[in-house]
């Protein structure tokens, strides 16, 4: 016999419900959004605008800013709608693209990551070819690479749950159409939710962040072996601001999901109240951490790596 189909017209967004002085928070994430998108257009502008920042350490930089501003304007707006104005209806269609939207750029946040931990890896171990090797046409393709895979890869995804029967509840327990969320809606066994949950996470979280580990184990090594304790020191220094983005990005979610599989909440709006601000902090941290060290940008807005002196630089 063949199952019958059950598409709904629509969900409510019902998480958050049982915590008090949730609109300190969802204020809160306003304020955080604002500055994310200050910031990360500012450093979008100085980019585009600077020809002296035209490198592909600084294309992966724009790259990144242009993700965050996507990403936060994926959810946080919603959240204001939803909390402030009482609106929890989402149409069928919106909550998938929504879904979309969030998971794909997350995704492209987590490979970005990545990338800029390549930019670091080049420059340290390759330093005499980092110019022929790391290249604006390079980065461009490698950055495209990411941006295609990570669209692909979701789209695929969101693709299966759209063809799945929802007949549970018009009610999604999340702050947003939320993949594990919507999948307890379903008619369908929870072990495949296990399943395919489990594979785009290593995709899109595991696999990343094992190439950031491994370009690190590399750079130690190759800083193992400098002769200079000054020539050490600085090489590490280049890495600090993506150490720290790398442990505000992977950090919660690593804490947030080894929690919710070994222990059990007594509160279970608790899990999607750390996940929404794992998701919403690093696009605000990001730029001040990063992109915005004044005395990086004064010193290429000023072009003082000037033809004629050019010094190389990690």
């Amino acid at each position: 016999m063949i199952p019958l189909f059950f598409r709904l017209e629509s969900f409510y967004i019902i998480g958050f419900q049982t915590l008090p002085y949730i609109s300190i928070y969802i204020i809160f994430l306003a304020f955080v959004y604002v500055v994310t998108v200050l910031f990360n257009c500012l450093v979008i502008y100085v980019i585009v605008f600077n020809h002296c920042l035209h490198t592909p350490k600084f294309m992966a930089v724009g790259n990144l800013a242009v993700i965050d501003v996507i990403l936060s304007t994926s959810i946080i707006p919603n959240m204001i709608k939803v909390f402030f104005m009482k609106d929890n209806f989402v149409p069928f269609n919106m909550c998938f693209v929504q879904m979309y939207v969030y998971y794909a750029f997350v995704t492209l946040e987590s490979f970005s990551l990545a990338i800029l931990a390549y930019d670091r890896w080049i420059a340290i171990c390759f330093p005499l070819r980092q110019n022929s090797i790391n290249t604006l046409q390079s980065m461009s393709y490698i950055i495209g690479l990411t941006w295609c895979f990570s669209l692909g890869i979701i789209a695929f995804a969101v693709g299966i749950m759209t063809q799945l029967s929802f007949c549970n509840s018009l009610k999604v327990f999340s702050y947003f159409c939320d993949y594990s969320s919507m999948f307890r809606l379903t008619c369908n066994d929870y072990t495949m939710q296990w399943t395919v949950g489990t594979s785009f996470s290593f995709l899109i979280l595991v696999v990343p962040f094992t190439l950031i580990c491994l370009s690190y184990v590399s750079i130690l090594v190759t800083v193992f072996w400098m002769k200079s304790l000054d020539s050490r020191v600085k090489a590490l220094a280049t890495c600090t601001e993506h150490i720290i983005l790398v442990a505000v990005f992977y950090i919660p979610l690593i804490i947030i999901f080894t929690i919710s599989l070994d222990l059990h909440f007594i509160d279970e709006d608790l899990p999607v109240l750390s996940l929404s601000l794992a998701s919403c902090t690093p696009p605000c941290v990001n730029p001040m951490v990063y992109s915005l060290k004044t005395k990086v940008i004064r010193n290429r807005a000023l072009c003082k790596g000037k033809r004629g002196k050019k010094k190389h630089s990690f």
